[in-house]
């Protein structure tokens, strides 16, 4: 397996783990009852950690398919090079920082991150070329 469609599985398990710490903050601000209904009453957006891990998830989910797409689309086409691991190196450990400085609410920093794994993504595109 390439180093490109390992980092591609971690990324999926940061989603995944992502959505486990969203909905656990969310059940512990809401409580368990709420989780476990049909959802159906409207409730005041969530505060604190609970909300900033719900926006850093929406963000993740915006950014990953786009990831996704790239890296296999470069697997496909058999284009392997310096940018390609560049980009991926860079992605995913800027999610997992760009998540932890979220969570704590980090000004600033958080969007330069986010600018770093972004461009992880541009650099597989540019591979593509």
């Amino acid at each position: 397996m390439t180093l490109e469609l390992r980092i591609l599985v971690l990324s999926i398990v940061l989603g995944l783990v992502q959505i486990v710490l969203a909905s656990h903050a969310a059940s512990l601000q809401r409580g368990y009852r709420w989780t476990a209904s049909a959802r159906d009453e409207s409730v005041p957006p969530l505060a604190g950690v609970a909300g900033r891990l719900e926006r850093a998830l929406r963000n993740y989910l915006e950014t990953f398919p786009m990831f996704a797409a790239a890296v296999l689309i470069a697997h496909v086409l058999g284009r392997h090079s310096w940018m390609t691991e560049w980009g991926v190196l860079l992605y995913l450990p800027g999610r997992i920082v760009y998540l932890a400085l979220y969570a704590g609410g980090v000004f600033l920093i958080r969007s330069l991150v986010w600018n770093v794994a972004t461009a992880g993504i541009a650099l597989v595109l540019l591979a593509l070329l």
